[in-house]
Parts: structure tokens; sequence; C-alpha cells
């Protein structure tokens, strides 16, 4: 595919999310996705794989985060690989703390699919506000 079809496929991916489309955002990812969020002292953190995976992460996030991402500002794209550069205000439910993040999705397309995203965020953010009082 093209580096501006592997583009697309990611705006799309982005709109599926925003749009809390489940079914489109499965149809855009491969069979063997795998989704890493670094961290290991707030929900989400962690390497999840696969569509069990990635209903797993948006099961969690639904229960845990309350998030109000911005579209993202910039994609950047090489080859099968797309950055894209955001932001996203959000509370973490069990704590009501809230927290500020600037992130990079580094997303990789293979056959016209999300195979591959690693998060790039501020996890000491995300940690601070899931800590208990």
């Amino acid at each position: 595919m093209s580096i501006e079809e592997n583009v697309q496929v990611v705006k799309d991916f982005f709109a599926a999310i925003s749009g809390g489309d489940k079914q489109r955002l499965l149809e855009l990812c491969a069979e063997d996705i795998e989704w890493i969020i670094p961290g290991d002292s707030w929900p989400l953190a962690g390497a999840r794989r696969g569509h069990a995976g990635l209903t797993d992460l948006l099961q969690t996030q639904s229960e845990t985060v309350e998030t109000s991402l911005t579209q993202p500002s910039e994609f950047v794209a090489q080859g099968d690989r797309v950055l894209v550069i955001g932001f996203a205000k959000g509370r973490i439910i069990a704590t009501n703390k809230t927290f500020e993040d600037d992130w990079v999705f580094a997303i990789t397309v293979h056959n016209g699919k999300v195979s591959n995203i690693r998060e790039y965020i501020d996890t000491q953010a995300l940690a601070r506000a899931s800590a208990p009082a």
C-alpha cells in the first residue's frame, strides 16, 4: 500500500475510536494486532494482542478512564509506519484525578490493516492520576 493509503487507514482508525464504532475498529485491525501502552501503575498499561486483547483494552478503558481525545494534530508517515501526534485530557474514574497527556502513537499498517500500535505517552501523569489519595 502507498504511504497515503496507510495514513488513511490510520485516520479511519481514529475516526472509529472517536465515533465509538467498535465493529469498524475491528475491521481496520489485523487479527494479530499488538497494542503496547507503557507503564505498570495505571489501568491501561501493558500489551494487548489480537482482537480479544483490543476488545479487552476498549472495555478496560471505558470502565476506568474518561478521556477526551482531540483530533490528532499531525500524521507523519514513512513506509508502513505512521506516527500520530495528539493531546488528551481525562480523568481516572477510581481516583477522580485528572490528567493531561501529549502523546504519539507509532502505528504499523500491514496489508491495509493496523497491525501494531506503540503509545508514547506521559506515563508519569497517568500513574499520578491513578494513585490513591
